[in-house]
């Protein structure tokens, strides 16, 4: 396989970079502002260069490693609708997503790869932040398109919509196609968790599997302030719940012999996921793992980029680049 030279910011738990290496492409940094996230990603690929950095502080000029390379990539936090790029008290995710388009100043890479909500590239709303993008990406001689992917349609287990931004110099553009559909069937919650809810001998576990026939709900990773590790909102509890599954929670433990379940008793006679059992429904190998106590453990896994998207988005990219 040949190998192209890609950095990572806002990297978060490393579905995005993990995705982009099993693409082929080797990041020379890795940059996060969360700590605990950097110790996932040095956990995981000690030999990964991982930045515990601020993006806003980051200057590439004390890292000339980062000067030209194959490709910038960003998993970015999401981006608020009210937001506004000609507003004075502009929101924090808004910051990050401007020093992202004025690092490709610096960096000069040959493409670009922002992952985000999808309302960023559909909604009205969001017109001045699409506008201040195209505008600086012209400026410095890309050509960029927008386009809206589902990582159910490339073998995870749950409906999660991305927003997607690809940018190209030297006309690469016409070169690119956006990933295709890798899979005939979308993977249910009761295949993906089937196994892992039998592991410790819990009798109802194929009954429970087999009613979860279709993708989970968006997981949502939460606030990193505030509140312990949920599944989601109010709306996407009740999804859960319609699949016997306690949403207001983080399990420690998968159901063993005893576990009864009853959802007709609400709360109590359904089960948790584990944060294992999350990873596995955003589509990490099981054998990623991920630092900190549980509450930040699941915000890892709730904000991360799936990797298989994030595989999906660098093949189609890399193929641009290389032909």
């Amino acid at each position: 396989m040949t190998h192209l030279r890609s950095v990572g910011i806002c990297a978060g738990a490393g579905g995005l970079s993990l995705g982009l290496e099993q693409a082929g492409f080797d990041p020379v940094l890795l940059l996060d502002n969360r700590t605990v996230a950097c110790e996932t990603l040095r956990g995981n690929r000690p030999s990964w260069n991982v930045l515990d950095a601020d993006l806003l502080d980051f200057d590439p000029a004390d890292h000339q490693q980062t000067y030209d390379v194959d490709l910038l990539a960003a998993g970015l936090p999401r981006v608020k609708a009210t937001a506004s790029v000609r507003r004075a008290d502009r929101d924090d995710e808004l910051e990050v997503l401007k020093a992202t388009i004025m690092l490709m100043h610096g960096v000069q890479p040959r493409a670009l790869l922002i992952e985000n909500v999808p309302d960023l590239l559909t909604k009205p709303a969001y017109e001045p932040i699409r506008e201040y993008i195209a505008d600086e990406l012209s400026h410095l001689g890309y050509d960029h398109q927008w386009f809206v992917l589902n990582a159910a349609d490339f073998g995870v287990a749950q409906d999660r919509k991305e927003g997607v931004l690809v940018a190209f110099k030297d006309g690469r553009l016409d070169s690119f196609s956006r990933p295709a559909v890798t899979v005939a069937d979308h993977l249910t919650v009761g295949e993906a968790l089937g196994p892992s809810m039998a592991s410790r001998g819990w009798a109802q576990s194929a009954a429970w599997a087999a009613q979860a026939d279709r993708p989970a709900p968006t997981l949502v990773g939460g606030s990193w302030s505030r509140g312990g590790a949920d599944l989601g909102p109010t709306g996407t509890k009740r999804a859960w719940a319609r699949m016997g599954v306690d949403g207001g929670t983080v399990a420690d433990a998968v159901p063993g012999p005893g576990f009864v379940w009853d959802p007709s008793l609400g709360r109590p006679g359904m089960m948790a996921l584990t944060v294992p059992q999350t990873a596995a429904l955003q589509g990490f190998p099981a054998d990623w793992s991920f630092a900190g106590r549980k509450t930040a453990q699941y915000r890892q896994v709730g904000h991360a980029t799936p990797p298989p998207v994030g595989r999906a988005l660098g093949e189609a990219i890399k193929a641009a680049l290389m032909c």
